[in-house]
């Protein structure tokens, strides 16, 4: 059996739409399974050329659900016109499914509509097509070849969500922090030359690279924490140990408990007190979580901060 075989052959789309108004668009109305066979669900064209005001959207329908689609054509690479137009479209005609077919989708635009997908609501979606045209050698007939390059998914809406929470969470942590800078520098200087962060931590310098009073709040505690990690695991362990060997003295100037822990399997050490059962994200808390570490950060950095020069002095003489 001999079966012929052709090679493709792409075709400039001016050869079969001179103008994408009048041509092309006016052909993807009367043929739309085209396009609806590569995104997966039925479109209804209710008009071709739609006002919005002065702008006019080339095809304007509904899917199987109701919800209104528009659709947006070039014959040529894709501009910031067109995706201004494909949002005002959406917006002001209260669509759910924006539709933006280019012959030459470019990277930038694969980008923004990515960036869409992921951040507007659920139940708003963009696709962004490439179309191009096909012959195959020895064959008169061509072929318009529609092909998905970013459409919605679960990944990308749960990628949006995930950053719309960091941002929230960004948001409340610098607020929370913000707000207990103010309060402690009204008591101690300590945080005088420290700016707010979008960190769970908040960090302060004891004096000496590697040891760091460092505050910490999550949705189980707040935390106040001498920190040691100087990069060398042997030099943390002498400067927790000299740490230790002032236990009794440290303790009697904090006045409370503290939970020692050396960490002999990581690098790092640390000294460390705790307020459970507190939440940054409830801002009901602050109040009782500022109030704690304000008293935490001015006690435990005295009570460290002073026995750092004995400590640069032992590891200077190289006595332990």
């Amino acid at each position: 059996m001999n079966t012929k075989i052709g090679k493709i052959r792409k075709v400039a789309l001016r050869e079969l739409w001179k103008r994408e108004d009048t041509n092309f668009t006016q052909w993807l109305e009367e043929n739309i399974d085209y396009l609806t066979d590569v995104i997966g669900f039925n479109i209804t064209v209710e008009s071709r050329e739609k006002k919005v005001g002065p702008f006019s959207v080339d095809l304007y329908g509904e899917d199987d659900n109701g919800d209104k689609v528009i659709i947006e054509n070039q014959l040529e690479k894709t501009d910031h016109t067109h995706l201004g137009q494909i949002l005002t479209y959406l917006t002001n005609l209260e669509a759910k499914t924006a539709i933006w077919i280019s012959s030459d989708p470019v990277e930038e635009h694969k980008k923004a509509i990515e960036w869409l997908n992921e951040t507007t609501p659920d139940d708003i979606s963009f696709y962004l097509i490439q179309l191009e045209v096909i012959k195959i050698d020895g064959e008169s007939v061509a072929a318009p070849l529609f092909t998905v390059i970013k459409k919605p998914n679960i990944e990308t809406k749960q990628i949006g969500d995930e950053k719309k929470k960091s941002s929230h969470r960004h948001t409340l942590l610098y607020k929370f922090w913000e707000q207990f800078i103010g309060k402690i520098n009204e008591k101690s200087p300590i945080y005088q030359n420290i700016s707010p962060g979008k960190n769970h931590w908040l960090p302060v310098s004891l004096g000496m690279s590697g040891v760091s009073m460092n505050l910490v709040v999550s949705n189980k505690q707040a935390r106040a924490e001498i920190y040691i990690d100087t990069g060398d695991k042997e030099k943390n362990e002498i400067i927790f140990d000299f740490f230790f060997v002032k236990k009794e003295q440290i303790a009697s100037d904090f006045a409370d408990k503290l939970i020692w822990k050396k960490m002999e399997n990581n690098q790092a050490s640390k000294v460390e007190h705790h307020f459970n059962n507190v939440r940054f994200s409830n801002e009901e808390d602050w109040n009782k979580m500022t109030d704690f570490l304000i008293d935490c950060a001015i006690i435990m950095h005295q009570a460290f901060q002073k026995h750092i020069p004995e400590i640069k002095e032992k590891l200077k003489t190289g006595v332990a």
